[in-house]
């Protein structure tokens, strides 16, 4: 568990495109640019020090569509990058990372299919994260589309015995809504997993990641960042340096 905070400023891609969904809705999309690494650049240029990923088509498809797309981001950058959407086989995994991803997301097969996450975990360690996207509670799988029984923490604390050392958490609800993240249900993430977790959805202005980065003591490691930072609602190097203010 670490008690370091950092921003993950997130480039989701559909169809090669740099977009956002809101709460997942495939309908309801925004396309921010039509260059996904020019916008990984930017992001790097202004202090980011890790980039977020996310293959839409993937995550739809259940396996990796934007896959050399992605490792052209990952070269044209020097920072870390994570990814997910769609990564099912350990094939997939080993294909991401050797095009230079340096950290990979499981989210549908975390519940779907436990041999292989525990496989990926036992393989790769901390070069995968765990995403765990929750409705009221309920792990949702499949790019949002299914929501399953399986609640949200027991899944934490179990992989967390398997492994997993980071937990990407998102509460549905909030994403692309710009109405906060839900701080008490990542808390409870963190404490139930004893683990790192990365808040996502729904951060809207630079006091969210201010009032999360008070807990990075707690597990709370850091917080994705997408509509936010693309309607200029959060200006990234200044959050950046409210955060390093804070220590």
């Amino acid at each position: 568990m670490s008690s370091s905070f950092t921003i993950y400023p997130a480039i989701d891609i559909r169809g090669g495109q740099c977009v956002r969904l809101v709460q997942g809705d495939y309908d309801r999309e925004t396309v921010y640019n039509a260059n996904p690494v020019e916008v990984a650049k930017s992001w790097e240029a202004q202090g980011g020090a890790f980039i977020h990923v996310v293959d839409l088509d993937g995550a739809k498809a259940g396996h990796p569509v934007n896959d050399e797309l992605i490792g052209e981001i990952a070269r044209s950058v020097q920072v870390p990058v994570q990814v997910g959407g769609g990564l099912r086989t350990l094939e997939d995994v080993k294909r991401l990372l050797a095009l230079g991803v340096s950290r990979v997301i499981l989210g549908t097969a975390a519940i779907e299919d436990r041999a292989f996450t525990e496989a990926v975990l036992g393989t790769y360690g901390d070069k995968a994260a765990i995403g765990i996207d929750a409705r009221n509670g309920l792990v949702a799988t499949r790019g949002w589309l299914e929501t399953s029984e399986v609640q949200a923490e027991m899944l934490a604390k179990e992989l967390a015995g398997k492994g997993a050392e980071t937990f990407i958490f998102t509460d549905i609800s909030r994403d692309g809504m710009m109405q906060g993240p839900n701080v008490e249900a990542i808390l409870s993430l963190a404490k139930a997993s004893g683990k790192t977790v990365i808040a996502s959805g729904g951060v809207t202005v630079q006091d969210d990641l201010l009032r999360l980065a008070a807990h990075a003591n707690e597990g709370v490691g850091g917080a994705i960042v997408g509509k936010a930072l693309y309607t200029g609602n959060i200006e990234l190097a200044q959050a950046i340096a409210a955060i390093q203010a804070l220590k």
